[in-house]
């Protein structure tokens, strides 16, 4: 079956000409985004419910953007100023540009990783004097934590966001030719907003492993993989899968 519709199911990228859109051109589709799931803040009143003082802490751990906003969003409801001497641990370039939000970036000491969690952890390790805060989500991927005490670190996880199911009613009557995933919880919020959801003619995309089994085990037939060798990025995969049913 032709494919003329693509719902993404995570926000649209607030950059010029993103793979997405120059996908949208080349394949001559339309290409929506709406996300399934959306990140809220906790209170710094549950922050401290969760006995995390902020002055204890000499280096932070950064995952993603959201970690970064909601550490300073905390600090600040807290009144608590953060010193100049604090160390800042960035899973990627990504996370550390982002931190010039919020410090002068040339003086402050900030550590940064190549992509994913295990290649930050040697920076980690070299520092085991430190005591490390992780603001996370809820929904902390396993590994870190195993990575974290595997290198016999002195760390505490702090919940200062949460993910949290959006209300996706409005697509009710609305077919897609292709919906991709990119989270067991945007698996988790389809079903939930739409328990009786029947695939039909509906095919499913999904990014990473973890995703693919939410899939699977909620009954939903997996039609596009990434990454894989050959399509590393969920752009590539559609393009591939696209060109070869739109040419049937």
């Amino acid at each position: 079956m032709k494919v003329k519709t693509i719902l993404i199911s995570q926000p649209e990228p607030k950059v010029e000409n993103s793979p997405y859109s120059e996908l949208e051109e080349k394949l001559k589709v339309k290409i929506d985004f709406i996300p399934f799931i959306h990140v809220e803040g906790v209170s710094s009143k549950n922050v401290r419910q969760q006995k995390i003082d902020l002055s204890q802490y000499t280096a932070i751990i950064l995952t993603s953007r959201n970690a970064v906003d909601h550490f300073f969003r905390i600090a600040e409801e807290m009144r608590y100023k953060v010193p100049d001497s604090l160390k800042y641990f960035c899973q990627s370039e990504a996370v550390a540009y982002y931190l010039q939000k919020y410090v002068v970036y040339r003086k402050r000491k900030i550590y940064v990783g190549k992509r994913t969690f295990p290649e930050l952890t040697p920076i980690i390790k070299k520092y085991k004097t430190e005591k490390f805060l992780l603001p996370s989500s809820d929904m902390l991927k396993p590994e870190i934590p195993k990575q974290l005490n595997k290198i016999g670190v002195d760390w505490t996880k702090g919940v200062f966001y949460r993910t949290v199911v959006s209300d996706l009613s409005h697509l009710e009557k609305v077919f897609y030719d292709i919906v991709v995933f990119f989270s067991p919880s945007g698996i988790k919020s389809l079903f939930e907003n739409f328990p009786d959801f029947q695939q039909k003619d509906t095919r499913i995309a999904v990014f990473g492993n973890s995703t693919i089994k939410a899939a699977k085990e909620h009954g939903l037939v997996v039609n596009i993989k990434a990454p894989a060798p050959e399509t590393p990025s969920m752009t590539m995969a559609l393009e591939k899968y696209v060109k070869k049913e739109n040419k049937k």
